[in-house]
């Protein structure tokens, strides 16, 4: 694994003490000895994690990642306050700034670098995310890592997995006021229970009397639909090998008994941030990808899905042998419609004969919007005969109701073009769409409103 980490430290020794650590691990490290220089370095370099010391002259480590979580373009860097200062309203105020950890001086070294490893991975799946969303600006990054910070407007929902009542009855006292908390007691049915319902974060013991915590971690982080959920372990006493391999399997936090409350909540609070954050991002990319293949006004597939798909359908269909059909129909006369009745009326027109697209065709075959009033329907597994029956029935349609549009009623019909893939040629998509457009040209030339089948 390979990542760069700045080390901000304003003591040489304790700089040259981690980086020399962490160069033995194969990472690039970066240094600072001040704020000033680390806010510096993060808008010049690309950085993966901060190791972030917080008693600094000038602008103290708070300072530094309150002004990191408040820049979007270095908000998703993970930042670890390494820091002599040990009391626990020292830790809940780092958390609160956007800390991801907060480990107290002398640093134990393999719970530091089994946290390190753990936040560098986060960040690649974060650089991922972010990448595909493109641009900052488009994702809404800013509303998307102050939402779920305010745990007054939504309390999370939390799973514990814990055999002991009197656990569950300790962290209902911590939560009550911050969060739902929802308790199994088996840990196979706490797996079941994470995957069926709607969790912000699951707390597991590291206690169970006959299952191994880990191996439920593995199984939690192996499911579809929980593989982003945050864990965080809870310890009955350190264990420095435990939660090390908890943290290579996927868990996000740990924390140790006895548990102080308001760091408890500041530790579920930033694992619930980060998730609505990567909740966020992914449904920003899949809505993204929708769009990009989505036409938005009939709601049909467009021509850059049409394109990237119909030749895999081809190439499926001539392997296996089977039959595939296309249709090419064109709305008649539709410059005359926007033209007499305006573009308006051209819209109503165009979403109502997608709708009717939509009711003459099955699941299974994919419709959509080609351009302007043209619309294509690819029809696997269909026949010359089958699919020619399809088009006049969507000819039918057509003409036999009137399309509204405000209090007016208008009159539509359609041509539709139909081609069948020969099992025999070498036909690809160009030619089966030609095909099928050569059909339609003929139907327009025959008088409209017709029905023209070829055989590729």
């Amino acid at each position: 694994m390979t990542a760069r980490i700045l080390v901000v430290d304003d003591l040489k020794p304790n700089v040259d003490l981690l980086k020399t650590r962490l160069e033995q691990e194969y990472f690039e490290v970066l240094t600072a000895f001040d704020g000033k220089t680390a806010l510096e370095t993060l808008d010049s370099e690309p950085v993966d994690l901060v190791l972030l010391d917080i008693m600094m002259p000038g602008i103290d480590g708070f300072e530094v990642c309150k002004r990191m979580k408040a820049n979007p373009a270095i908000s998703h860097i993970p930042v670890v306050m390494v820091t002599a200062l040990d009391q626990s309203q020292d830790r809940v105020r780092g958390l609160e700034c956007g800390a991801d950890d907060f480990l107290t001086k002398p640093v134990n070294e393999l719970q530091l670098m089994a946290r390190v490893k753990s936040l560098v991975r986060l960040k690649m799946l974060t650089d991922e995310l972010r990448l595909r969303a493109v641009t900052t600006r488009d994702i809404a990054i800013e509303e998307l890592l102050t939402k779920g910070a305010d745990f007054t407007k939504e309390k999370p929902n939390v799973l514990l997995i814990d055999e002991r009542v009197s656990v569950y009855e300790r962290f209902s006292s911590i939560l009550r006021k911050s969060a739902k908390l929802h308790h199994v007691s088996n840990p196979q049915d706490g797996l079941f229970a994470a995957a069926e319902g709607n969790y912000d974060c699951v707390i597991l013991s590291a206690n169970l009397s006959e299952f191994d915590p880990l191996r439920v971690c593995s199984q939690i982080r192996s499911l579809n639909r929980t593989r982003f959920l945050p864990i965080i372990l809870a310890c009955d006493m350190e264990n420095d090998a435990l939660v090390s391999r908890a943290l290579e399997l996927g868990v996000n936090d740990y924390v140790v008994r006895p548990i102080d409350a308001n760091e408890f909540t500041a530790r579920l609070r930033t694992q619930v941030r980060r998730k609505h954050y990567h909740d966020g991002l992914r449904s920003n990319v899949a809505e993204s990808i929708e769009l990009a293949i989505t036409d938005g006004l009939t709601g049909l597939h467009n021509r850059r899905y049409l394109d990237t798909h119909l030749q895999t359908l081809v190439e499926r269909a001539r392997n296996r042998g089977r039959e595939l059909s296309l249709l090419i129909t064109d709305i008649d006369k539709f410059k005359r419609i926007n033209d007499t009745h305006g573009h308006a009326a051209g819209d109503d027109v165009l979403r109502e004969f997608a709708n009717r697209l939509r009711q003459n065709v099955r699941g299974m075959d994919l419709a959509c919007r080609y351009g302007g009033e043209e619309f294509v329907i690819v029809m696997p597994d269909t026949s010359a005969q089958m699919a020619a029956e399809v088009a006049e029935r969507l000819r039918e349609s057509v003409e036999e109701a009137g399309f509204a549009s405000g209090d007016q009623v208008l009159s539509v019909t359609t041509s539709v073009g139909v081609a069948t893939l020969n099992r025999n040629s070498d036909d690809n998509m160009s030619d089966l769409l030609k095909q099928a457009d050569t059909a339609l040209y003929e139907a327009k030339a025959g008088g409209r409103n017709k029905v023209v089948a070829k055989a590729a």
